[in-house]
């Protein structure tokens, strides 16, 4: 343990609770790896599946480019479902971070370390009451900002990009509205639509960087995770 500590901000461990924390932290590390792993998963998932309708509807000038938008059904599906596997992630990476910050770290500095006051408390109680860290907004948010934010970009891109200049190239705005259409859906609605569907998730990101902005400076003088 590190001298000159304030009394009070954690008790001392004997060397086999210090063995059981290590190990602790071990199965954290590995969970967190495990979870890590999925996210992954799921974002090859929607990276796929857009290839997919990317070489369907540039198979040929005549191929419509219907495959690009109902794609995005399923880049929605993958997306939310990313955005549960990363809060249960979150988890454990702040366990992690919070042993690694408060415990470990300490060892490896020479001198007088002053710990967080209440750091022990604070992990006690995320095992005793365990939560989310972030809500599923924040964690969609979060996500389109990584990830999905170009695979979004891509898919608008290659949309637009066909209706461009298949199966001729457009020589009016008009032409390319007119193009989008749709069934019974004319090309000013579906376009219209698009513009939501954007707009939206980029809403959504920008918000939920605010909301980490706001985390992060609520954080800079109290004890928390996540």
């Amino acid at each position: 343990m590190a001298e000159g500590v304030p009394e009070g901000t954690r008790r001392d461990l004997n060397a086999a609770e210090i063995g059981a924390l290590a190990h602790l932290y071990r199965g954290e590390v590995y969970r967190s790896t495990v979870w890590r792993t999925r996210l992954d998963t799921t974002t090859n998932w929607a990276v796929v599946t857009l290839g997919v309708a990317l070489s369907i509807t540039f198979a040929s000038p005549e191929a419509s480019a219907l495959p690009l938008i109902l794609v995005g059904i399923l880049i929605h599906f993958f997306l939310v479902l990313e955005a549960r596997r990363y809060r249960y992630f979150n988890v454990w990476r702040a366990r992690c971070r919070w042993m690694e910050k408060h415990f470990f770290a300490p060892m490896l500095v020479d001198g007088d370390v002053h710990l967080e006051e209440g750091w022990q408390n604070t992990l006690a109680n995320d095992y005793w009451h365990p939560r989310y860290h972030v809500s599923l907004m924040v964690s969609i948010g979060r996500r389109i900002r990584r990830n999905y934010f170009w695979i979004l970009l891509i898919q608008t891109a290659a949309y637009c990009g066909k209706l461009l200049v298949h199966p001729q190239p457009v020589t009016s705005f008009a032409e390319f509205v007119d193009r989008a259409t749709i069934g019974p859906l004319s090309g000013a609605v579906v376009v219209t639509l698009g513009l939501v569907y954007c707009g939206v998730w980029g809403g959504v990101a920008y918000w939920s960087w605010n909301d980490d902005r706001r985390r992060a400076a609520a954080r800079a003088d109290s004890t928390a995770m996540g």
